[in-house]
């Protein structure tokens, strides 16, 4: 079996206008992604995802073009199943046999940002690849899953402190959440506003279930222990990126500062980002997004980590389709996962994008038992919202 052709599509779907919402990233009125699909010599397809913005409204044509016209063609002729290889050779460039046969990496300058990003997306696709030529899922090619049912948690929660409880418990009814993730940060434009928010969503909800909060990375330090001081005996689960992610010093001073545990990785690439973030003591759970950390591979390696410094693992996956469903297998073969990502705002990239139907159940989500991810590409969804660039 050898890699036959790839073919990368910038695909922008838009979200109904009285589904948008506005947040630090402004009004999103599309959902965008980078779809990836190869097909092998003997006629299976996988399909991948790479993301360079925020899993919404982003701009992806140097992401496109660099799968289609600098990374695909390296890939043709290659045997889809060496995914490390893949992997190495991508990351590594002109010197991955040198790097291959020394046992170490000898990496590209331009290894993060886009060049990871169209990692991610060739990762997933031969995942998804490998799967099907064996007719399993990708779970039980990464070592089995320890449950096929997960708890999901409801992210969204944008509302003014008037309307926040009520959004957020109409989450609880859509889909049994025990848990729900709120916006905080910039989009309140000070602490004591989106403290006011949280203790009117956990006056709303109760005692009985989790809440996180997630700033985006928009907080200074300062600010950001200021958050956590006003919002003390709130209860929380996880404060989500405090700070910018390049602060990984900053983010281990917010978490010394209090007792609410810090979440972090969706900005992070590689294994290595995540290495620093445990060593530092940055964070107690970690978000790697599998179509932007270096896609399944890397994210399982993500996950050792993880494990390795008794933390938790929680992927990122406010995604598209192939982004999403790599989540689900990640998360079930993953000791150190604990709760898959659920986004409760409009995404089409999800449940248009694809022909099975993405819902959750109770608080839980089932994990797919079909070969490969376990998804179908709606054909043409995928035509007419793909770009002409």
């Amino acid at each position: 079996m050898r890699i036959k052709t790839v073919q990368a599509w910038w695909v922008r779907i838009p979200i109904e206008a009285s589904r948008q919402h506005h947040s630090d990233f402004g009004r999103l009125t599309t959902f965008d992604a980078a779809i990836l699909r190869i097909e092998t010599d003997d006629g299976i397809v996988g399909w991948g995802e790479g993301k360079n913005a925020a899993g919404s409204a982003g701009t992806y044509g140097a992401l496109v073009h660099m799968l289609n016209h600098e990374v695909g063609p390296k890939l043709v002729g290659h045997d889809p199943s060496d995914i490390s290889a893949i992997w190495e050779m991508l990351y590594n460039g002109v010197r991955h046999e040198t790097a291959a046969m020394s046992g170490h990496a000898m990496p590209e300058l331009s290894r993060r940002g886009l060049s990871i990003a169209a990692i991610s997306a060739v990762d997933i696709a031969l995942w998804d690849i490998l799967g099907k030529s064996l007719g399993v899922p990708v779970w039980k090619l990464l070592g089995g899953r320890k449950a096929d049912r997960l708890p999901a948690y409801a992210s969204g929660g944008w509302e003014s402190v008037e309307k926040i409880g009520g959004q957020l418990q109409s989450y609880i009814g859509s889909g049994g959440f025990k848990s729900v993730k709120m916006r905080v940060g910039a989009m309140d434009r000070a602490p004591h506003v989106s403290a006011a928010r949280v203790r009117a969503a956990r006056k709303a909800l109760g005692p009985s279930v989790d809440i996180m909060v997630d700033a985006h990375g928009t907080y200074t330090v300062a600010d950001a222990k200021r958050f956590i001081h006003l919002v003390q005996d709130c209860d929380l689960a996880w404060f989500e990126e405090p700070v910018i992610a390049d602060d990984k010093a900053g983010m281990a001073e917010v978490r010394a500062a209090g007792d609410v545990p810090i979440a972090a990785g969706e900005s992070e690439a590689t294994r290595f980002a995540f290495r620093d973030l445990a060593v530092l003591r940055s964070a107690d759970i970690f978000q790697p997004d599998p179509a932007f950390c270096g896609g399944i591979t890397e994210a399982m390696r993500i996950g050792v980590i993880a494990s390795a410094f008794n933390l938790r693992f929680a992927p990122h996956l406010w995604a598209g389709a192939p982004c999403f469903f790599s989540g689900l297998h990640i998360c079930a073969a993953s000791p150190a996962s604990f709760v898959v990502e659920y986004s409760v705002g409009a995404n089409p990239m999800i449940h248009d994008l694809v022909e099975e139907t993405v819902a959750v159940r109770d608080g839980m989500i089932e994990i797919p038992d079909k070969p490969g991810l376990g998804f179908t590409i709606n054909e043409r969804v995928l035509e007419t919202h793909a770009q002409r660039l």
